[in-house]
């Protein structure tokens, strides 16, 4: 499966996810929602995986977690926002989500 139609799969899930709970559960919750979701569409999905950072050529475990990691391919990084108050902030958060 290429990265385009994994996309599409997250980003449906995200939607449907968020159709049936609504807002106002906690990122662990809809984690495990998508994590739901996902694998019922027959995709390999990776929770809380490790990220460490490289630096002058070692390898160093910082605690970075990536929430999901979808077919090795995409990460999903869960975030929960209750109100985004100005124009500025919500050009922010959008292409926050949409670099993701």
């Amino acid at each position: 499966m290429d990265i385009d139609e994994v996309s599409g799969h997250v980003v449906s899930a995200a939607i449907k996810v968020h159709s049936a709970r609504g807002p106002g559960l906690l990122e662990g919750a809809y984690e495990a929602c998508m994590t739901l979701e996902l694998r019922q569409r027959g995709l390999q999905v990776d929770r809380q995986v490790s990220m460490p950072i490289v630096y002058c050529e070692q390898r160093i475990d910082v605690g970075y977690r990536i929430d999901l990691l979808v077919e090795r391919q995409v990460v999903v990084e869960e975030k929960v926002v209750t109100k985004v108050l100005t124009p500025v902030a919500k050009r922010k958060h959008r292409s926050s989500v949409a670099n993701v």
